[in-house]
């Protein structure tokens, strides 16, 4: 019974530390709109992780269960494509070259900004 209840009030904790993130990252978001509020949260989250003003032990359980079931999270876009199909099909190629050079681009540009980052510190 103890590990019940113990588990209860470590998914309490997880989403209240959860909520209170994604409250910071909204009014970040309000005011300075420049990245989605979503973002400003998971930083926040991250943030306050590394500082340990939420306890990491307490919010495993949670992120590991998480992990497990994020597939949930992806069948709908799965669904999508085949629904789609003829569009993929036809712009196939051009799909597959913006997704790469964008992705290509954003790390280019993140590890960039890393170095230059990395060489102020110095």
């Amino acid at each position: 019974m103890t590990l019940l209840k113990n588990n209860i009030i470590n998914a309490l904790y997880s989403a209240l530390a959860l909520l209170i993130c994604v409250l910071l990252g909204r009014a970040t978001a309000y005011l300075l709109p420049l990245l989605p509020s979503s973002l400003y949260g998971l930083i926040i989250f991250t943030l306050a992780l590394h500082f340990r003003v939420f306890n990491a032990e307490r919010i495993k359980s949670s992120v590991v269960w998480s992990i497990k079931h994020m597939g949930v999270c992806f069948v709908p876009a799965g669904v999508g494509i085949i629904n789609h199909l003829d569009l993929v099909k036809q712009h196939g190629i051009a799909i597959i070259l913006i997704t790469f050079s964008t992705t290509f681009l954003l790390l280019s540009a993140v590890g960039f900004l890393y170095q230059q980052y990395e060489n102020s510190k110095e």
